[in-house]
């Protein structure tokens, strides 16, 4: 007598359709009409208390540098204040479909860097304050940085409002692309620096055959040329340039093997290997950024027998501002792993999400002493052909043609969560959603500038 066949598992309920999801994210629209996106939050704020809680956590003798960058013009001084905007995100409604953001999507943030199949593609490039959050509040990242860019460029109102509803109908339209494609499909899409560049105005495509021209000049071999100089023994090593390149102090250089030992543990084999053809040879602190002055970061130099060298950056990670400052509980998954791997980690996973390609080099470390503390780092190649475009110094015609780009390119980023149907959804063709975010970023941009003069008087005192 045979035995009776074992009952299969009940198999897992499918996942709703995009027609569902679609669905959803227009009802939606009930609990937050789409003109509810224009309502810039009224609570009590204190932003310069939120530059100063940033600043004790960096190195106080960059501080004045810190703030030399962000006081150059009202948008430098946007760029620097991430934390701020996303406590006063935290103030205001918002849709509660949370997908993986950037947290500072502003249009500087945008610019090409090489593949690892050499070509230039232009992406997402910083990822500091990565984590999940609502998709509106990277979009209204992007949106005020068009509008105070715009008005510090002194462009017409109408070049401005143009450049940011038509960057929102662009967001919308992709999200709506992207939403109907398969799950593996938006995982590969990515952009290349030089498609469709044959279809541009004459001068968006001056603007792009310029900046990639600049971008692909911008390699490791040539930066070493530059920091770097040989001693008497033919090891390189580089060269001062205080304030933004300056030596480690002697107990941190003594650090620099145990750091690579680490960051080796979160490296995939190949490059575990790539890395046994060099030895390290030196390492200096240097500055980077306008509102990530004052953080620990610091340049690694590898060289191999024949002269040939790589030089890996690792940055100090801290908590991403949309969880800090913005309140967002994120998920269970990212959670575990920031708790196992530091913040760095989180900064990888929310870079190789986010991204369509990312650097192979691309890894992370935690390490602990009595001496330092904690510190989490993540590393990657340092000036791998990354570029950008100066949206300040453009004509009229490619700032529009650069905004709508960046949104997107940061649709496509978006799109890679679940949820990305539910955005479109609620967005519909993104027409109205653009009017009330052209409504917002007008507001935010004169609370900016507000807080921007506030920043400048204080700093004269």
């Amino acid at each position: 007598m045979h035995d009776s066949p074992a009952a299969l598992p009940t198999p897992a309920a499918l996942p709703a359709s995009s027609a569902e999801r679609r669905a959803h994210g227009k009802q939606q629209r009930r609990s937050l009409p789409r003109r509810s996106l224009a309502t810039l939050g009224s609570a009590p704020r204190d932003p310069l208390a939120i530059i100063d809680a940033q600043n004790a956590t960096r190195l106080p003798e960059l501080i004045p540098l810190r703030t030399e960058r962000m006081s150059a013009s009202p948008f430098a001084f946007y760029r620097g204040t991430a934390a701020i905007m996303a406590a006063d995100l935290a103030d205001e409604p918002h849709t509660g479909i949370l997908v993986p953001s950037c947290g500072d999507a502003h249009v500087a943030n945008f610019g090409f860097y090489a593949s690892p199949q050499r070509t230039l593609v232009f992406d997402l490039n910083d990822f500091d304050e990565a984590a999940w959050a609502p998709w509106e509040w990277d979009l209204k990242r992007l949106i005020a940085s068009i509008v105070i860019a715009g008005a510090s460029s002194g462009r017409a109102a109408e070049v401005v409002r143009d450049a940011a509803v038509t960057a929102t109908r662009s967001y919308a339209l992709a999200m709506r692309t992207a939403a109907k494609a398969s799950p593996l499909r938006r995982y590969y899409a990515h952009f290349e620096a030089s498609a469709g560049t044959g279809e541009m105005h004459p001068e968006s495509r001056r603007v792009l055959d310029r900046a990639i021209a600049q971008a692909k000049k911008r390699t490791g071999e040539r930066a070493s040329r530059k920091l770097t100089k040989a001693d008497e023994h033919g090891r390189l090593r580089f060269i001062e340039q205080p304030p933004t390149m300056r030596a480690l102090e002697p107990a941190r250089q003594a650090l620099q093997a145990e750091y690579l030992e680490r960051y080796l543990h979160s490296a995939s084999a190949d490059i575990r290997l790539q890395l046994r053809h060099y030895t390290a040879v030196d390492a200096i602190r240097r500055v980077v950024g306008v509102g990530s002055v004052g953080t620990r970061c610091a340049l690694s130099l590898f060289q191999d027998g024949d002269g040939n060298t790589l030089i890996l950056q690792s940055k100090q990670a801290g908590q991403s501002v949309l969880a800090e400052y913005g309140g967002i509980a994120q998920p269970a998954e990212l959670a575990e792993l920031t708790a196992e791997q530091g913040e760095g980690g989180r900064v990888v996973a929310m870079q190789r999400i986010l991204q369509a390609l990312s650097d192979p080099f691309l890894g992370s470390l935690r390490h602990a002493s009595e001496e330092f503390g904690e510190v989490d780092l993540y590393v990657r190649q340092f000036h791998d052909m990354k570029g950008g475009i100066e949206i300040e110094e453009v004509e009229d015609e490619p700032f529009v043609t650069y905004s709508r780009a960046c949104a997107v390119t940061l649709a496509r980023a978006h799109a890679q969560s679940p949820r990305a149907a539910e955005v479109s959804g609620y967005l519909g063709d993104g027409s109205k959603v653009g009017e009330a975010l052209h409504q917002w970023g007008l507001a935010y941009a004169d609370r900016s500038l507000a807080d921007y003069t506030a920043f400048i008087a204080r700093a004269e005192e």
